[in-house]
């Protein structure tokens, strides 16, 4: 931490704090005194441990239900209670296990934009384990991807998500369509459906088996082949699945293993009129 080992310093005396994924919170104590906790086991004055308590309330937006239980408190108030028990004894790093798992997706989608509101006003590190992908890409400044226990790729959001390094980030962080043929010095040899042109992921020789990855909302359907043919390939709709504010197509492309799936705009399919079985 900041070029210092913590192997051996004992787990009480680092700097480091941990938000358990089922919060993990004292059910006989009060909301005040669950984010009190910490500090008051440190020996901390009873002023100083008032005014950090009182910070951590109003900055959750919980001083009002300071003198509630955990069991009359809803889980995203369980949540901010959680952490501000954890932020309370200002660690330099802040881990937090899946710690918006347990709630459902409307109010999840709330945390993560509170999250990082908090995170940024604090100025503390926070280090996010997940396996939601979308709350990934939402909250964090600097993604680390795991693929059995070995970094794939570290980068932003954006960077993963445009530019990943390998087929296993380029599956993992959200929807993704391969296509496997031959690597020519033109593109993918697509076999009877001619090349897929594309931008290399690196510059390497080109040579042997490779892979063309297409995002779902970077494809198009078209009744006809476009008069620019090029990274054209003909298709039959298999299955259409409805999102409110989007359409998931699902095709069946000759010369892949798995679906295609494209991704349109509910306004767009609504005019295109999009059915099963159209080619």
């Amino acid at each position: 931490l900041d070029g210092e080992d913590m192997t051996a310093l004992r787990p009480n005396r680092r700097p480091v704090n941990l938000m358990f994924q089922s919060y993990a919170l004292f059910p006989h104590m009060t909301v005040a005194r669950n984010i009190a906790y910490g500090l008051e086991m440190e020996g901390c004055s009873r002023s100083e441990v008032a005014a950090r308590v009182a910070e951590m309330l109003e900055m959750t937006e919980l001083t009002a239900l300071a003198d509630r239980k955990p069991e009359s408190l809803s889980g995203g108030q369980r949540q901010r209670v959680a952490l501000a028990r954890a932020l309370v004894k200002r660690p330099r790093v802040l881990l937090l296990d899946e710690p918006l798992g347990a709630l459902d997706k409307k109010l999840r989608e709330q945390m993560q934009l509170e999250l990082k509101r908090m995170q940024h006003d604090v100025g503390i590190t926070f280090v996010v384990v997940t396996h939601d992908q979308e709350e990934a890409l939402v909250m964090a400044d600097r993604i680390a991807v795991l693929d059995a226990g070995r970094i794939a790729q570290i980068g932003s959001p954006r960077e993963l998500y445009e530019y990943p390094a390998n087929r296993f980030v380029a599956g993992f962080i959200g929807k993704m369509n391969f296509f496997e043929g031959e690597l020519t010095a033109a593109g993918l040899n697509f076999g009877a459906h001619g090349v897929i042109a594309g931008q290399p992921v690196s510059d390497r020789a080109v040579n042997g088996r490779g892979v063309a990855a297409v995002r779902p909302e970077r494809l198009r359907l078209a009744e006809a082949r476009p008069e620019a043919g090029t990274n054209a390939l003909p298709a039959e709709i298999i299955d259409i699945a409805y999102h409110g504010q989007d359409l998931n197509v699902h095709l069946r492309v000759e010369g892949t293993r798995e679906r295609v799936l494209v991704r349109l705009p509910a306004d767009e399919a609504e005019q295109a009129n999009r059915r099963r079985g159209a080619r």
